[in-house]
């Protein structure tokens, strides 16, 4: 077996300078990935504080600039900004010719595909839309995490390859989105990954409330697990009071939640009719348990009518 070492990525050919205009979570840590594939991050914009200590931590050495300055220096254009403020800035960017041709520029939204840098594309650049499929914190550990995390790409069908070939360098897995349904897909991805922090959180502050120590010794284990079921066998893998059809145990549950924690009763409710409406149509829920279990779901265990908000 040879022993020579492998090339420094920095000697590989056709590099390119890197910018991030929003130093947010996303933006330094997707330039950092690039840089260890060898790409050159050269410049940086970022407002607040947080943005410029990111900055400083994950991207070195490279200095902080308006937008407009980024763009003049870099081949490369990571718009790592807000959903709600990337089409005012693109709009923005081109307008001022800050834009160049052939620049490549590359938003992170999830919500967008490639259409919304059409003002970017008819100022000669090249769109694409590379959304990472992971939570960042903000730290270095989030270029470990890009490791194997697919992006939803979106781009014009001739940069598709291009496309590709950047989310690879990063240790990503490309995963091709058509531009109709870049809304369906982030709403996807909002419902299992913001929920959950939601859900998890109040489950740790009740099990508190029910004078556990450690909750999230407790839960670890316990949600680990159900998340690894859940994603081998799908609804399958649905357990529980609902799932059984325990209408006692969950009208119990609603009286707790009311006493002690009224304001996650509207959540439990919906997402319990949520359950048992999965579980009724693959057979996990007996028919016969179904009618006790949604009658208390839709009145609680004092008769009134749910809270649906």
């Amino acid at each position: 077996m040879s022993t020579s070492q492998q090339p420094d990525p920095r000697d590989r050919p056709a590099r390119l300078t890197v910018g991030v205009v929003g130093a947010g979570r996303v933006g330094p840590a997707l330039a950092a990935s690039l840089q260890l594939a060898g790409h050159r991050p050269v410049a940086v914009s970022g407002v607040s504080d947080a943005s410029r200590r990111r900055a400083a931590q994950l991207l070195p050495d490279v200095p902080l600039m308006p937008p407009a300055e980024v763009l003049e220096r870099v081949d490369l254009v990571l718009l790592t900004v807000p959903d709600d403020t990337l089409p005012g800035l693109v709009e923005g960017l081109a307008e001022t010719g800050a834009v160049r041709p052939g620049q490549l520029l590359v938003h992170t939204s999830g919500r967008y595909g490639a259409k919304v840098l059409d003002p970017a594309l008819r100022a000669g650049a090249l769109p694409l839309a590379l959304h990472p499929a992971m939570t960042f914190t903000g730290t270095p550990v989030d270029v470990q995490r890009l490791a194997g995390c697919s992006f939803g790409v979106t781009a014009p069908e001739e940069l598709r390859l291009a496309a590709e070939a950047l989310v690879i360098e990063m240790g990503g897995e490309p995963e091709w989105i058509a531009e109709e349904m870049r809304p369906l897909y982030h709403a996807a991805l909002a419902l299992g990954a913001n929920h959950l922090v939601t859900l998890v959180a109040q489950s740790m502050e009740l099990l508190r409330e029910a004078g556990v120590a450690a909750p999230d010794r407790m839960l670890g284990p316990l949600l680990g697990a159900a998340l690894d079921n859940a994603l081998r066998s799908g609804d399958a893998a649905l357990t529980g009071p609902v799932a059984r059809g325990d209408a006692g145990t969950v009208a119990a549950h609603v009286a707790e939640l009311r006493k002690h924690a009224p304001q996650t009763v509207a959540g439990y409710l919906a997402m319990a009719r949520a359950t048992a409406d999965r579980a009724l149509a693959h057979g996990l829920l007996k028919p016969e348990l179904a009618e006790d279990l949604l009658g208390v779901l839709a009145t609680g265990t004092d008769g009134a009518e749910g809270d649906a908000r």
